[in-house]
């Protein structure tokens, strides 16, 4: 049975290997990576970054990863949304429950305000996802980052969270 849960630094060599297992699978979505980014030391590293990660896990193997990055607080309240799902395992509706998740998690447990993503123009699967867990597109921004060896023009997402005012205001 599937479950998502929080990231833990014990995490990192099955990481490693979903990663390595993907590589071929999201190549088209992701930067170029160093080899060292495909092991349990470099994703040691990684889990420690400061970042907020989730996982789904089908018993001991992790099918799929959510990452919050770039938090950032006080009136702003906001951070940017990266995931990816198993090749064996997209289409099941997977990314659309781990980035629900994600989101309750940022408002509930972080307090966040808003959450931003963005997808390459050609990844249609990652924009249903995001439309299915209530992002709105927001804009189009060129060459936004390095991708699979080029600068790839990206849709640009946002949801919000809540209206509520930031604590201390």
């Amino acid at each position: 049975m599937i479950h998502t849960r929080p990231a833990e630094p014990t995490d990192a060599p099955a990481l490693a290997a979903a990663l390595l297992r993907n590589r071929d699978h999201m190549r088209p979505w992701e930067p170029h990576r160093t080899e060292a980014y495909y092991t349990a030391e470099g994703q040691a590293a990684r889990l420690a970054d400061g970042g907020k990660r989730w996982f789904a896990v089908d018993g001991e193997e992790i099918v799929a990863s959510a990452t919050l990055s770039g938090i950032a607080l006080g009136p702003f309240r906001s951070a940017s949304l990266g995931y990816w799902v198993d090749a064996r395992y997209t289409g099941r509706g997977l990314a659309t429950r781990l980035v629900e998740e994600v989101c309750r998690a940022a408002r509930d447990e972080h307090g966040l305000h808003r959450i931003e993503a963005g997808t390459v123009l050609a990844n249609h699967a990652s924009q249903r996802v995001l439309a299915k867990s209530g992002f709105e597109k927001i804009g189009t921004a060129p060459r936004y980052l390095h991708i699979d060896g080029a600068w790839r023009d990206h849709h640009l997402f946002q949801r919000i969270l809540h209206d509520n005012p930031p604590p201390g205001v």
